[in-house]
């Protein structure tokens, strides 16, 4: 069987580790290996990252909707329950920028929320 060296091929492989650690603090950026594990984990953290994001962003929608309907007299729970009885299908992305950026709107379907729940038991 012919020998193999793998000049080459190795030689790249190191390269695009290299080139994507560019920047990189101390030897992360200049040796193999230590560039080989910052590139690791830095898709590690990206990765999961990436998922934590939209979690956090949905943490945000929820406050600001939740803020905009204590305004307008109802609790997020009953905003968000009125809403769907009411058929009204927007997502919590669009009703946290409608609450941002259109106070009135909002207000509307607040409104609308508070007409199509059932009225809330008061608890003894």
């Amino acid at each position: 069987m012919a020998r193999v060296k793998r000049g080459t091929k190795r030689r790249a492989r190191r390269k695009k580790y290299l080139k994507r650690t560019k920047g990189f603090f101390l030897t992360k950026s200049k040796l193999y290996q230590s560039a080989q594990e910052a590139a690791n984990r830095a898709d590690r953290y990206a990765f999961r990252d990436r998922r934590a994001k939209k979690r956090q962003y949905r943490r945000l929608w929820i406050q600001r909707i939740g803020a905009a309907a204590r305004l307008n007299g109802l609790t997020y729970g009953q905003l968000i329950h009125g809403l769907k009885a009411a058929g009204v299908a927007l997502d919590r992305k669009v009703l946290a920028d409608i609450a941002v950026k259109d106070a009135p709107g909002f207000a509307q379907l607040a409104a609308k929320a508070k007409a199509a729940a059932p009225p809330q038991k008061k608890k003894a």
